[in-house]
């Protein structure tokens, strides 16, 4: 009585959903699998197909075709060479190990072949068996044996449908028989699918080929297992439609890829692809899924989205053959699916959900920052202690990818430091930033090589005329061209690169203050004034100097008298080639009245060319002093220190 009660109940008990309807991995005995049916006509042939999973053992072992016949099952033909006498000449059974199956085909088909069979790796009722009914008939027609598809647990399955140029405006669709009827689960007709339980997994796509379209499932699970029908009209009442068997079994080597993610607005989300280093070719794509369709993002060629640019990026990683697609600057619009596709290798397509929930990003900074060609800029990080032993990381972003740039962590280093008492930032620092440097930049997290959160940040870069020495963005105040000896411009630092926060501080002048500022001040006044005074007392020196100098003692004859320069000044006023034009007889004034008239000598001509020579070059020399002199006080007074002069004749 309790068990009829407890099957009552059970009884009573609403339809479950979707999931519980189809076969768990429990119901599944074996993973060996081919079809139910097989049909022939005959005198005709048929072949069978079984698939089996890719181990080495499996795929070495012993595969067998048995008719059944009670709890028993005779071997008819085996890889091991043995072929039943009923089906000598009529039989084979071919190994296809890189494609995980082997083939059954029959030929001469008779009314007696008809029966149960089984298809099996291995030993005969060992386990790794597949039941399959063949029915011979008379023909003509033979039905359409179902399209038979080995699906990898966690995978991408891929099915496509051509049913000609007539069926172009028709309705497409794809099912799952239960109960007796097809369950609808997409169309091209609806804008959303028709079963929920598919919303995001499931892709209806038109060929080229008219008449012809594409299905792909994701996330293949253990009740996604049993037969389909994708076709043209309406189901059982008008068009035409084709048989789909799906199996699914589980291969350990195939990895299970994140079905929803959930990132914080503001913030950014991970996405995780799989794809085969080795396929150089082929095309990897991350796209937002639609029911008919979808809309690329990005893919390895170098392609963005506009809408897109700076806030995702792809990174390959060959050594666990994934690719890492990173979305940030999250918002409400970002919300839905989102899949991984490629042009090979389809079983390794995969999707993801993503749902943004309120909340604050653990990384912060400022997201937008300005600057001028020729200053010094820090894009700076903040992290918090979630995230303090995780790798930091700066990159500039690119629709290529994400640069990789040095960095520094301001996290006090040492084992006695703390998550409380470091600096938890990370910044980029530009020691003269350029127009080219302008762009965005990513600040992220790492760990165990995987990429976490993630933050971007665009730097928009203007020219300027005093650009080179703008110190907005410093944390103290640039040195002045007064602080730099000899007028030597100051250097751009290292683009890109890294330096502490003592790093920093360095640039300012050591024991500056405000009082060193006013004095500054009053040099720079009052040394161009006081450089101006000594200037002209110079320049009275100088001629006081000059006039003493020309004028010098000559001797002639017994008398000595101071005879002026400018007396000889008349020999200016011949060319230096043309000194047959001078006087023969020099007359010097003695007391006013008298004259003593002397002849020239050779020997009083050369002295008086050799006293006209040297006083020449000694004006030019104190002329000179003078040039080199003034150069020095007016250098000296510009760079805010007076020099006092010192000119002491020769």
């Amino acid at each position: 009585m309790a068990l009829l009660a407890f099957i009552f109940l059970l009884a009573l008990l609403p339809a479950g959903s979707a999931k519980s309807r189809h076969p768990l991995k429990s119901t599944i005995s074996s993973p060996v699998f081919g079809p139910r049916q097989a049909y022939g006509v005959v005198g005709g042939s048929t072949t069978v197909k079984c698939f089996y999973p890719p181990t080495s053992v499996n795929k070495h072992d012993r595969k067998y075709w048995c008719r059944q016949s009670g709890r028993s099952c005779a071997t008819v033909a085996s890889t091991s060479g043995y072929i039943s006498s009923d089906f000598k000449g009529r039989i084979s059974l071919t190994d296809y190990p890189e494609a995980e199956n082997f083939q059954i085909h029959i030929s001469s088909l008779a009314p007696t072949d008809a029966g149960t069979y089984q298809c099996g790796v291995g030993d005969n009722g060992r386990g790794l068996s597949h039941k399959v009914t063949l029915n011979v008939s008379q023909g003509p027609e033979v039905p359409e044996a179902a399209e038979l598809f080995y699906v990898k647990l966690h995978s991408t399955w891929t099915v496509t449908c051509s049913f000609g140029s007539e069926f172009s405006y028709a309705r497409k669709y794809l099912c799952k028989m239960e109960g007796g009827g097809c369950r609808d689960i997409i169309d091209n007709i609806e804008e959303d699918v028709i079963d929920q339980d598919f919303t995001g997994r499931v892709l209806l796509s038109h060929e080229q080929s008219p008449g012809s379209f594409s299905i792909m499932m994701t996330q293949m699970d253990w009740e996604d297992a049993g037969l389909y029908q994708c076709g043209a009209g309406e189901y059982g009442k008008n068009g035409k439609s084709k048989e789909l068997d799906v199996f699914i079994y589980e291969d350990k080597n195939f990895p299970e890829m994140k079905s929803t993610v959930i990132a914080k607005t503001g913030s950014s989300a991970t996405f995780e692809c799989l794809y085969e280093p080795l396929k150089k070719s082929s095309t990897r794509v991350w796209a937002k899924w639609k029911p008919n369709k979808y809309t690329r993002i990005i893919d390895n060629t170098g392609y963005v989205k506009p809408q897109y640019e700076g806030r995702v990026a792809m990174f390959e990683n060959p050594d666990n053959r994934t690719v890492t697609v990173i979305l940030n600057q999250l918002s409400d619009a970002d919300v839905g699916h989102y899949w991984c596709i490629t042009n090979e290798l389809k079983d390794q397509q995969s999707s993801a959900e993503l749902k943004v929930i309120e909340g604050k990003p653990q990384l912060t900074g400022e997201k937008k920052v300005e600057a001028q060609v020729g200053s010094r800029v820090d894009l700076t990080c903040s992290y918090p202690c979630a995230y303090y032993s995780y790798e930091k990381y700066w990159c500039k972003w690119s629709s290529s990818g994400c640069s990789m740039m040095p960095a520094s962590d301001l996290r006090q280093p040492g084992p006695e430091a703390t998550c409380n008492t470091s600096n938890r930032t990370v910044i980029l620092s530009f020691g003269s930033v350029t127009e080219e440097d302008a762009g965005w930049y990513w600040c992220g997290v790492k760990r165990n090589g995987l990429f976490g959160e993630t933050m971007a940040v665009e730097l928009s870069v203007t020219a300027g005329s005093d650009a080179k020495h703008s110190p907005e963005l410093l944390d103290v105040e640039a040195p002045s061209h007064a602080e730099f000896p000899n007028h030597v411009e100051p250097g751009p630092g290292p683009r890109g690169g890294a330096y502490s926060d003592s790093g920093v501080r360095s640039g300012a002048a050591p024991g500056s203050s405000d009082q060193d500022h006013g004095s500054n001040t009053l040099a720079l006044v009052l040394g161009p004034i006081g450089a101006l005074l000594l200037i002209v007392v110079t320049a009275f020196v100088i001629v006081k100097y000059r006039q003493m100098k020309r004028s010098d003692l000559v001797s002639v004859g017994s008398y000595r008298t101071n005879i002026s320069m400018s007396d000889f000044e008349s020999v200016k006023d011949y060319s230096a080639s043309n000194n047959a034009c001078v006087k023969e007889s020099q007359e010097t004034a003695i007391r006013g009245d008298e004259f003593i008239t002397t002849a020239d000598t050779p020997e009083s001509a050369a002295e008086a060319k050799k006293a006209k020579r040297s006083s020449k070059e000694d004006a030019d020399l104190a002329y000179s002093t003078f040039l080199l002199t003034s150069g020095s006080i007016a250098q000296g007074s510009s760079g805010g220190d007076s020099a006092a002069l010192d000119v002491s004749p020769p």
